[in-house]
């Protein structure tokens, strides 16, 4: 099962492949936002993947619009309600907000 690290804190969790990074910080009990509630209307969970970022679900034209309109798309920059969790593990940094774990 692959690992994602949550900075600044350093925390890890274990998540499932397949399910969204804010699913496995919701589950963790992370607190990070998500207004849309995962519908990619919002931008709010807005992280930067700092490593396994090719590991993740490759970014969609909404994803892309919603950061472009926020941030500017980054190379770093995600939407943790839209990338899926792949095979490998994954370093983010949630922004603006303190981990809950």
């Amino acid at each position: 099962m692959p690992t994602l690290t949550i900075l600044p804190a350093g925390n890890t969790i274990q998540a499932a492949e397949g399910i969204s990074i804010l699913e496995a910080l919701l589950a963790a009990e992370t607190k990070v936002p998500h207004k849309c509630e995962g519908k990619a209307q919002c931008g709010s969970c807005h992280i930067f993947v700092h490593d396994g970022r090719k590991t993740l679900s490759k970014m969609q034209r909404e994803e892309n619009e919603r950061l472009d309109s926020i941030v500017g798309v980054g190379s770093k920059s995600r939407l943790a309600c839209q990338a899926r969790i792949g095979n490998g593990d994954v370093t983010i940094e949630l922004l603006g907000f303190a981990s809950g774990l």
